[in-house]
């Protein structure tokens, strides 16, 4: 019993210690934006995938905001991916699309396997061109998201691209507010840092793009997965594809505004999560082929849901060990005060980087919010660990893990996108590039 206390602490010590490098790197370290100066180029045929399933209340805000963004009309393809919708989407996209016909390749699916992959693999078999972004039907593009989501594919390692996501209902209720703030540390700090650092970005299934080729190279869009997008980072990195992640890439979405919304939506990518982790994670551990560093932050990133439950074990285990074994007073003592200090020292450092977030976006009242992330953090490590229960069980039974659709609470348009763009994001700039051999 000790020795397992022993390595959930280490455990806990080694995430501990990468919040903390993480925010250090991107309040002092040096910041790799290496693709956003490029705005004048010879830009590829690019298809938007908008995923859409009984999207009647936002799917109209995502197509109009596609149809202004800043791209070359006879480059843009925008493919709605109507996945089985039973309310009014498919009459919204068609009537929009009749509208545009120039504009649009319609994809409406009426059968098949439910959920997103299963949804991308059968719209990729349609796709002629060479890059693919991809949008849930809830998220608002900025007029100069497209250019800058394509960029970073002019470097012909990178296989993916990221952008972030910043919450267009924050400042609807407290969940919202929270959950933005929860948003800007995983996205301003953990992921721009992974960037900086070298280490293992993800494509997080939205706000980004992958290049068909290294997608068929690996095998397509995997529909056994719940979290595709983790799927796919990790087979790209295994087949030596870069994942790139730009934090200035900004694409808006909406964030549940209930929490029984919030606890199925994070239940789903934990066990999406996991289920992505039992697959992969000896397989990259064992490719030599990656750097070492690729690969330890590789391992730490599909372990990180898995370490709510491991931290309620660890309290179980610490509190058996200080009532229970009296004759070894010392090992109680130190177990506890292992615990307390993680509970201190921890715990902190997920909400250092919050901090960090909400100081680098210049929204500094925000942080008075942060102490009431404590009881997000709670009720984020109970559903965490109850996803993590309920998916042994359902492996022990052979059950099909089941996609769930997130509900949307929009009811009135979206506010014109132009006013949500930071004053930075409408900088120009004028860096001339070359894509298959041809320069502008």
């Amino acid at each position: 019993m000790t020795a397992v206390l022993g390595c959930l602490i280490f455990l806990l010590v080694i995430y501990t210690i990468r919040h903390y490098l993480f925010t250090l790197n991107r309040l002092f370290g040096r910041q790799r934006q290496p693709y956003l100066d490029i705005e004048q180029a010879s830009w590829p045929q690019v298809v938007v995938c908008v995923a859409a399933h009984n999207e009647e209340r936002v799917i109209a805000d995502a197509l109009h905001a596609l149809l202004e963004v800043d791209y070359p009309r006879d480059k843009l393809i925008i493919m709605p991916m109507n996945d089985r919708s039973t309310d009014g989407t498919r009459e919204i996209i068609d009537r929009i699309a009749a509208a545009n016909p120039d504009r649009f390749m319609l994809f409406h699916r009426s059968e098949g396997r439910p959920g997103k992959a299963a949804a991308l693999r059968d719209a990729t078999e349609k796709i002629q061109a060479e890059i693919i972004i991809v949008f849930d039907a809830d998220y608002l593009p900025a007029r100069g998201l497209i250019k800058q989501l394509v960029a970073p594919f002019f470097d012909p390692e990178v296989g993916a691209i990221m952008g972030r996501v910043v919450p267009i209902n924050a400042g609807a209720n407290l969940l919202t507010r929270l959950l933005d703030l929860e948003r800007a540390g995983g996205y301003q700090v953990d992921q721009a840092a992974r960037m900086n650092l070298g280490l293992v970005p993800q494509y997080g299934g939205t706000v980004g793009g992958v290049r068909r080729c290294a997608l068929e190279e690996i095998g397509g869009w995997n529909i056994d997965m719940l979290a595709e997008d983790t799927d796919v980072t990790f087979r790209l990195l295994q087949h030596g594809w870069k994942t790139v992640y730009q934090n200035r890439s900004e694409c808006y979405e909406e964030v549940p505004e209930v929490w029984p919304v919030r606890i199925r939506q994070i239940s789903r990518w934990s066990r999406g999560h996991n289920q992505v982790m039992g697959r992969n994670l000896m397989r990259l551990l064992k490719n030599r082929r990656i750097s070492l560093r690729e690969r330890v932050d590789g391992a730490l990133l599909l372990c990180v849901f898995i370490m709510p439950p491991l931290l309620l074990v660890g309290w179980a285990l610490t509190i058996i060990q200080f009532f229970m074994t009296s004759h070894q007073w010392l090992f109680g003592w130190l177990a506890l005060s292992g615990m307390v200090a993680y509970g201190a020292f921890g715990t902190n450092a997920a909400f250092f980087e919050m901090a960090a977030a909400t100081y680098l976006d210049g929204n500094r009242n925000r942080i008075r919010l942060l102490p009431l992330n404590i009881f997000g953090f709670l009720i984020s490590l109970v559903s965490i660990s109850r996803a993590a229960v309920s998916q042994i069980l359902d492996a022990i039974r052979k059950r099909e893990l089941v996609w769930h659709k997130t509900e949307r609470f929009r009811i009135t348009p979206a506010s014109p996108i132009q006013d949500l763009i930071s004053p930075l994001e409408n900088t120009p700039t004028t860096t001339p590039v070359t894509f298959g051999g041809k320069a502008t």
